[in-house]
């Protein structure tokens, strides 16, 4: 608790309150007078009625009042104090921020009328407060002051920010550029730079690549001169790295004219003349590619650049840059969280209209998910596509979801690139002192339509008949310079002519010699240095010394002194501290956490998130335990040794798709890491599709970006109805090709001990799909002994004659039932309930890539048997037709034997889900052996 907090806390009275006069049904003079007491001084007003009077006043805000009513008793200074608050609060309504002029701003509450003042008033001295105007000042100059600073090219909202010295920390700031911000001669300069070189680039390609596609930045130019303004700043106080997400919008010349990406590779592109990214169907569009970069600022300063690719899914590449900015300040040990700077740009129509960027604003300052704050900025087109924006969004601007977050929202006029560079200096600033997110609001336009070859003006005649009309801001900006003797209209024009020669000479060389378009991904300055981008079949040693296993095992049973340990897991903790030292039969979570301890103790660092990880779904894990003395947290698996790796866990929000493209980033961070997400239930993992199939299954392919991220889905059919039983097997087995991905379906504690210790020892990284099991993880049978853990490996098979099963010779056998996961000890049950010998049941632990090579073993080993699959699932859900395929490869046949064809994954009802599984079971083994009697027969 905060020393504010503590205070609050303690002033809270614990006598009985007063009785107050009701709201409801009040005396109408009573409140009359209380009203006006509470205009004058609010604090004498007992708190219910200052809450009351404060929601009165606002819901006639909009309504001036005449002056003599309203006004009467009050002096001169309390009013020009009230225009003042007005102007803070309110004054972002009447700014001018429309460069195209269409949007008409006002705001009737900033009208001196309205506090009693006439034209009579303008020239009398009055107090300017804490304005930094010398006082007195004249009323006239009062509001001119007031005008400029907060109604002029930039609208701030502030004043919804909770904490006092945010307020007027940004409150003071602003005041000092009142609205005229005042760069030297060499920053005014560099603007100018800034923007013919964002103008010259547009313009050039519009010239030589006619009908080509790149989503022009025309109309919203300044974002140049903004983001190098950001570069510098951040360089001069040492920052590392600044971590960008954007999308189509601008991305080019983003690239080009911020992160150095260089003409002959753009050109490249353009030309599609490096054809070796687009072998096998794979690469991408130029403007979703990433690119990342060493630079030297305009300050002198080293400053790292990246670029996030993204596919067309406009906002969902923003979790992505988080999580691997979070992971690169993990790696410089950066606990202030300043090294790695996130730069998010958004669109003015994806922003309030993508679920995706409210999961983002609410992970900004959670524990497990924080950078130290974002810097927001939209490129506010006025426009989506042909969505105009009262279409778009409910409220004010795009931007009002984020109030929410108590964070400062600046809108600015593209039109005054002065006051652009100051807002982005400020909102930098901003960022650095309080660790929060800011948001910037860059009102443009867009020159053209959606993309190049689009015309905007079917669906917005009166808009683009206003952009047609427009004069560039580079236009308006050299022309501002010229008049103020920096620098003339014809040196400018020199420099924009040199820049498109340049280009001529960088698109000519391509011809004749491309280049590589983008960095390579495993280069030596990479934290991917000694990662092989291929998929191995080669096998890793992944068992552990008994030695080792029992030292981790005691510490899971140890809990500091004094600590007051939940009743109840005092016995599992006892069990865990004891169990290899007794040979006892290892459950799941032992599985999972003797695995995790393994990994720290060679040094690995671990992270693993999830709704409800920490404990388990079904309470099976407990990877950290409470003290019931004070509710303080204990990890036993980071009290392993003094050399060790650290285990970060967090339970994450309700949510699965920002979650999952956090992770996802992170893991692009840190390869180096284990970094696991869990689903509560694998039937939630549908709610973040967007990065199984743009990000973790396709990147590779179009992008040269590997991931080791681990994706644990609990699946299986218990009964539990439709919404909690599939994690939709059958849509991860449709994702993989070229060994992008691993898909697995452990049925052991020993097997997901193993997958885990594999997915860290390999010199390779791929993303790993685990369908974990619910019932299984107390089950009896599915344990497994100390040596499954320390003389074996990861099984990609599992047959029947390696567990000891008493069914005949494999010559003998009739059936082999081949399944995956869970519904392997259903068979192996009713198979001994029904003393069938004739059968054998062979469990595919690991479905993608496919064992090829283990299967036709098994082929070999039962050359008399039927093969027949057997799944829980739907017939066209799970594994079945990735099956199907296979072994129509093979030339070998195979029946199915499961539920029938659902649009539903499962029932609801509990009893018709044991019906429908016993008569899986019953179909199973009454084929077998009514074909192994017709035999014999």
């Amino acid at each position: 608790m905060s020393d504010q907090d503590q205070q609050s806390a303690a002033s809270v009275s614990t006598e009985p309150s007063g009785m107050a006069p009701a709201i409801n049904g009040w005396n109408g003079a009573y409140v009359d007078d209380l009203y006006d007491q509470w205009q004058d001084q609010p604090e004498s007003v007992p708190e219910q009625w200052r809450s009351f009077f404060e929601g009165f006043d606002l819901g006639f805000r909009n309504t001036p009042q005449d002056s003599s009513d309203t006004q009467s008793g009050r002096s001169s200074d309390e009013r020009v104090a009230e225009l003042i608050h007005r102007y803070r609060d309110l004054g972002h309504l009447a700014a001018n921020l429309d460069p195209l002029g269409i949007v008409k701003r006002t705001c009737a509450e900033l009208d001196p009328s309205t506090l009693g003042f006439s034209e009579a008033d303008l020239d009398k001295p009055v107090d300017p407060g804490d304005l930094p105007l010398k006082s007195p000042a004249s009323l006239r100059q009062v509001i001119e002051y007031l005008d400029r600073t907060w109604c002029g090219t930039l609208g701030a909202e502030i004043t919804h920010i909770r904490e006092p010295a945010k307020r007027q920390w940004l409150q003071s700031e602003i005041e000092k550029i009142g609205g005229r911000p005042s760069p030297d001669k060499e920053e005014k300069l560099r603007i100018l730079r800034e923007l013919q070189q964002a103008t010259g680039l547009e313009r050039f390609l519009m010239r030589r690549y006619i009908g080509k596609k790149w989503f022009s930045l025309l109309g919203c130019e300044t974002l140049i001169p903004m983001l190098n303004e950001l570069l510098v700043s951040a360089s001069i106080n040492d920052v590392e790295e600044i971590a960008m997400g954007m999308a189509h919008r601008g991305r080019i010349n983003v690239l080009v004219n911020i992160l150095e990406k260089s003409y002959d590779q753009l050109f490249t592109e353009f030309e599609e003349a490096w054809a070796e990214d687009f072998l096998d169907g794979g690469g991408d569009v130029k403007y979703h590619r990433g690119f990342s970069s060493q630079i030297v600022t305009d300050a002198g300063k080293p400053l790292h650049l990246s670029m996030a690719s993204n596919p067309s899914h406009l906002e969902w590449g923003h979790p992505v840059v988080l999580g691997r900015a979070r992971a690169k300040q993990r790696l410089r040990g950066d606990r202030e969280r300043n090294s790695s700077v996130p730069l998010l740009i958004h669109g003015d129509s994806s922003l309030p209209g993508q679920g995706i960027t409210t999961e983002l604003s609410n992970l900004s300052q959670l524990r497990g998910y924080t950078v130290g704050g974002s810097i927001h900025l939209v490129i506010n087109n006025q426009i989506g596509f042909t969505l105009e924006a009262q279409a778009a969004f409910s409220g004010l601007y795009c931007t009002d979801f984020m109030r929410g977050i108590d964070v400062p929202i600046f809108h600015v006029n593209a039109d005054d690139p002065e006051m652009c560079v100051a807002v982005m200096r400020l909102a930098y600033e901003y960022r650095m002192k309080f660790q929060q997110d800011v948001v910037i609001d860059l009102w443009g336009y867009r020159q053209f339509g959606h993309n190049e070859t689009d015309e905007p003006s079917f669906t917005s005649p009166l808009m683009y008949h206003a952009v047609k009309n427009a004069t560039s801001v580079l236009d308006q900006y050299s022309r501002k310079l010229s008049e103020e003797g920096v620098i003339s209209v014809e040196e400018s024009e020199q420099s924009t002519q040199q820049l498109m020669e340049l280009m001529n000479q960088a698109q000519n060389r391509i011809k004749e010699s491309p280049v590589r378009p983008t960095p390579m991904a495993f280069d030596d300055q990479s934290t991917w240095a000694g990662f092989s981008p291929k998929y191995s079949w080669e096998p890793v040693p992944t068992s552990v010394p008994r030695t080792r296993l029992q030292q981790i095992s005691e510490s899971l049973g140890r809990v500091p002194d004094g600590f007051k340990l939940h009743r109840k897991l005092e016995r599992i903790l006892e069990y865990r501290g004891t169990a290899i030292e007794k040979d006892a039969p290892l459950d799941w979570a032992m599985g999972e956490l003797l695995a995790l301890g393994s990994l720290l103790g060679e040094g690995d660092d671990i992270r693993f998130t999830g709704e409800d990880c920490q404990r388990g779904t079904f309470s099976h894990r407990h990877a950290v335990v409470f003290d019931g003395n004070n509710g303080e947290p204990f990890i036993p698996l980071n009290h392993l040794g003094e050399q060790q790796g650290k285990l970060c866990i967090y339970n994450s929000p309700v949510t699965e798709g920002g979650c999952i493209g956090f992770e996802y980033g992170y893991s692009l961070g840190d390869p180096k890491m284990l970094v696991i997400w869990e689903a509560q239930f694998g039937d939630f993992a549908n709610a973040g599709q967007v990065y199984f199939d743009q990000f973790i299954a396709s990147a590779e392919k179009k992008w040269h970006r590997n991931s080791g991220l681990v994706c644990l889905l609990p699946h299986g059919y218990e009964g539990m109805g439709p919404e909690h039983s599939s994690a939709r097997i059958e849509r991860f087995l449709q994702l993989c090709a070229n060994e992008n991905m691993e898909v697995v379906n452990p049925t052991s504690p020993a097997q997901i001990f193993h997958l885990f210790r594999r997915q860290m020892l390999r010199d390779f990284r791929k993303p790993l799909i685990v369908f974990t099991p619910k019932s299984l993880l107390r089950l009896p049978a599915a344990t497994s002994s100390v040596a499954d853990l320390t003389d074996r490996g990861f099984q990609l098979v599992i047959d029947d004659a390696s567990t000891g099963a008493k069914i005949n010779s494999a010559e003998q056998i009739e059936r082999v039932l081949l399944c995956s996961g869970k519904v392997y000890y259903d068979l192996m049950e009713h198979r001994e309930a029904i003393s069938n010998k004739d059968t054998a049941i062979i469990r595919i632990e690991q479905l993608y890539p496919f064992p090829e090579k283990e299967v036709k073993e098994m082929f070999q080993r039962y050359p008399n048997a039927r093969f027949t699959w057997i799944q829980e699932e739907p017939q066209n859900s799970g594994a079945w037709w990735f099956i199907y395929d296979w072994f129509r490869d093979l030339d070998r046949p195979v029946d199915y034997i499961g539920r029938p064809p659902n649009d539903s994954p499962a029932t609801g009802s509990s009893t018709a889900h044991s019906e429908e599984q016993h008569a899986i079971l019953v179909r199973a083994f009454r084929n077998a052996s009514s074909e192994h009697k017709s035999k014999q027969a």
